[in-house]
């Protein structure tokens, strides 16, 4: 029987990124000016395509949903109010090439697709992944690989993981309802059927406690967006020990989320698409080392992952 651990606490810390001692970044730049952030002029062919019967939620902008609570996807700057991060720069450029102000909209996980629904913003970026469940109800603009990664403490005697057997009898840290759990819950079944032991599944909401367990060996390992994981490895306590597709054993992709049939879609995956030509868009992945997860072109509604 899995034992489930829900802990509710306080904010998760920010994280930092995944690179040995010798070889840490320069600190990201995290003030609301974000001078660095990449800049377009329009993408005309991308305007030609809005359906002229969009509508907008605000005048003159593109209203952006955006969850604020991890770099390097996003997170507040130092004013704790201006949302930064990749998922802020990718929509600054679709907003440019687009021909309008963007407006950042902060908007907690579970509340994103209410939100879309209701107009309340034009679009979602967010770290959402592309599945065929969610293609039901939105239309997705693919601009980055879906990467998630393992990782143990700096100490820990795991040293690999590199299929399903590996996690057997291990004490795991997944975020609940998001695709990891899927993958790490379709190994479970798949390990016990087979006669071993089961993954002890734990649950936090709060990053300090998360890494604290890690710390304790109160939990073996940390599954999650690699992203995520590798920007607070860089403080050297946690190393990845496994990286596997966001949609095991299929490929998966993180997309700009619009409404179904809303007519900005296409639009929005030419803008990225121009991005991906000019250069824009590497320089929004390497301000905050994603680069391994580019993609070479966006796509429209890609196959996603499969229904349950």
């Amino acid at each position: 029987m899995q034992r489930r651990h829900l802990i509710h606490t306080t904010i998760a810390a920010l994280s930092l990124l995944a690179l040995p001692a010798w070889a840490q970044p320069a600190a990201p730049d995290l003030s609301p000016e974000q001078a660095g952030r990449p800049r377009s002029g329009k993408v005309e062919e991308a305007i030609r395509q809005l359906n002229p019967q969009f509508k907008f939620a605000k005048e003159g902008a593109l209203v952006v949903g955006t969850t604020t609570g991890r770099l390097p996807f996003g997170a507040y700057a130092t004013d704790n109010k201006t949302p930064v991060g990749n998922a802020p720069d990718i929509a600054q450029l679709v907003a440019d090439s687009l021909g309008r102000r963007l407006e950042l909209v902060s908007v907690a996980w579970a509340d994103w697709p209410l939100g879309l629904q209701s107009g309340k913003f034009d679009v979602v970026i967010s770290n959402v992944t592309v599945t065929e469940e969610r293609k039901e109800k939105f239309d997705f603009s693919t601009y980055r690989n879906d990467t998630l990664g393992f990782y143990v403490a700096r100490n820990s005697k795991v040293q690999a993981i590199k299929e399903p057997k590996d996690v057997a009898g291990l004490k795991v840290i997944v975020g609940a309802s998001t695709n990891q759990e899927q993958v790490l819950l379709r190994w479970n079944e798949q390990n016990i059927k087979a006669g071993l032991k089961p993954v002890e599944v734990q649950y936090y909401d709060d990053d300090v406690v998360l890494y604290l367990a890690l710390a304790s060996g109160r939990a073996d390992t940390y599954f999650a967006p690699n992203g995520i994981a590798a920007y607070n490895a860089r403080d050297g306590k946690t190393r990845l020990v496994g990286l596997f597709s966001g949609g095991w054993p299929q490929s998966a992709e993180i997309a700009v989320t619009s409404r179904k049939g809303s007519g900005i879609a296409d639009a929005i995956t030419t803008a990225l698409n121009a991005q991906i030509g000019n250069g824009n868009y590497a320089k929004a992945l390497e301000r905050w080392s994603l680069q391994s997860e580019a993609i070479t072109a966006s796509r429209t509604n890609p196959p996603g992952l499969p229904r349950k």
